[in-house]
């Protein structure tokens, strides 16, 4: 059975594993399929591309994406799979996103230097290095500092909603972002579902709306997940329409989460990879 990973990060974004490191890890954990989905940045898959065949990795590169949206007062992440890469229209929205981040990351350095947390913009983006600067580059800097024992604590003491930090996002809307992934020839997959704390109501409301801007696709299974939440995951794929990934949303090594670990779909669900087969055999 093909072991299909589609959702995961390297240190092109907030990921702690440089490109070799992924790749090298996901084939040991016997990883088939792997899409590298780094946060509003395509920068990891052709270096990706590269150390593959270099290495004759027994492992198949999906070109990933995952773009920050904004709807209704949620901030809702759509991973695009499948994408070119040199798609004008993908790189033009990725762009600005990373603009919008730019310009968020300095404000969140701005309220915490108020609150006299000086220096944790410079010490963030120390951090960052060449990748996109996220939230987490923030949350491992104060955690540096001593302010909180882990991430976990920083967002929740400093990044969360009404907390020192939080800077509102002005991220695109979904439409935006799905008609750009699909310019590029991929597919939209709404990113773990279960994650954004909002009641069943607004979750169908959700993959309704998502459906109707022509997204495709939305994640069912992940590692640390109850059996009871993958079935309903599963049945609202097929409620909507919807083919189903899976994706460990792999960051760094945790005991409770890993590569290619308790993926699967449940029964009568259809596997997002079928889009890229059928366009493979056109």
């Amino acid at each position: 059975m093909i072991k299909y990973d589609l959702h995961s990060h390297t240190t092109f974004s907030d990921g702690r594993l440089t490109v070799p490191q992924l790749l090298e890890r996901a084939t040991e954990k016997g990883v088939d399929v792997l899409a590298i989905t780094d946060h509003d940045t395509t920068a990891a898959i052709l270096p990706a591309q590269a150390y593959i065949e270099q290495h004759a990795l027994p492992l198949k590169l999906i070109p990933g994406v995952e773009i920050s949206t904004r709807w209704e007062s949620f901030e809702i992440h759509i991973v695009g799979l499948a994408v070119d890469t040199s798609s004008m229209d993908l790189m033009t929205l990725l762009n600005e996103q990373q603009s919008k981040r730019e310009e968020r990351a300095k404000e969140i350095g701005f309220r915490l230097a108020k609150r006299g947390y000086e220096g944790v913009y410079e010490q963030a983006k120390l951090l960052a290095g060449d990748a996109e600067i996220t939230r987490a580059h923030f949350a491992a800097a104060l955690v540096e500092r001593g302010v909180a024992n882990n991430i976990q604590g920083v967002f929740k003491k400093f990044l969360a909603r009404n907390k020192t930090g939080y800077v509102p996002s002005t991220w695109c809307d979904m439409a935006t972002a799905i008609k750009a992934i699909r310019a590029a020839g991929g597919i939209s997959v709404v990113a773990h579902p279960a994650r954004y704390q909002m009641s069943n109501k607004w979750l169908r409301k959700l993959l309704q709306e998502f459906a109707d801007a022509g997204g495709q696709a939305m994640e069912v299974a992940q590692p640390q997940q109850a059996p009871s939440e993958r079935q309903f995951l599963g049945l609202l794929s097929r409620e909507y329409g919807l083919l189903a990934s899976q994706g460990s949303d792999f960051h760094y090594p945790m005991p409770w989460l890993e590569l290619g670990k308790n993926l699967y779909l449940p029964k009568d669900c259809q596997g997002v990879w079928q889009f890229w087969e059928e366009n493979e055999e056109c």
